[in-house]
């Protein structure tokens, strides 16, 4: 019988897609990684950046243990997306490894509390929130950010997939993927013909306090 550890199942999941965020960044030159491949500027290296004042944010300032790191724009003074981009002086050496410090900051965190351990979220309502809540929090957080980097990699240079070890994509060469992408163009247009006045997008929700 399985004796269930749900603190270091959430910190695997965790792990696995810090890991993956990383990877994400393997082989591209200084140009790549940070220049903007959306409307809104993502960019890889930000991303890392940002999930690195995320991590401390949540682990050390909100748990009572801070620890030096790039100040979230959403949750301090710093100017709006300071923490989704590198400036040219930011060195990818010095982003990644205040990460890797960070992440094992939070894992210290994590191994140290229990799980309904509770923490105070800076600001005027002062919410409460416990380490549980935290790590589902962060497993979100990293997971969505390191999605966003697979489609900004692709983007890139056409690299693809979850991790290096398996990469989760169905098999097919270049002209196989190419004919795939084609049948839903092709699907996405016949569906518009049908459906002419379907729905045209959905309102964006209004920013939020980090929680």
């Amino acid at each position: 019988m399985i004796t269930p550890d749900f603190k270091a199942g959430l910190r695997v999941i965790l792990q696995d897609s810090r890991d993956t965020l990383l990877w994400k960044l393997e082989g591209l030159s200084e140009y790549d990684i940070r220049r903007p491949m959306t409307p809104t500027g993502t960019n890889l290296l930000g991303l890392v950046k940002h999930l690195a004042g995320a991590e401390a944010f949540y682990f050390g300032t909100v748990f009572g243990r801070p620890v030096d790191a790039p100040e979230l724009w959403i949750a301090g003074d710093a100017e709006p997306n300071a923490d989704l981009w590198a400036t040219p002086d930011e060195t990818r050496e010095q982003i990644v490894g205040d990460y890797r410090r960070i992440c094992a900051h939070s894992d210290a965190t994590i191994e140290t509390l229990p799980l309904d351990a509770v923490g105070r979220i800076p600001g005027e309502r002062g919410n409460e929130i416990t380490l549980h809540r935290t790590l589902a929090h962060m497993i979100y957080e990293t997971s969505r950010h390191a999605g966003h980097a697979d489609v900004v990699r692709e983007l890139i240079d056409g690299a693809a997939g979850q991790r290096a070890e398996g990469d989760n994509m169905a098999p097919g060469d270049a002209s196989w993927w190419a004919e795939h992408r084609e049948r839903v163009e092709r699907a996405a247009k016949e569906a518009a013909l049908q459906r002419p006045e379907g729905a045209r997008g959905t309102a964006r929700p209004a920013p939020t306090d980090p929680q």
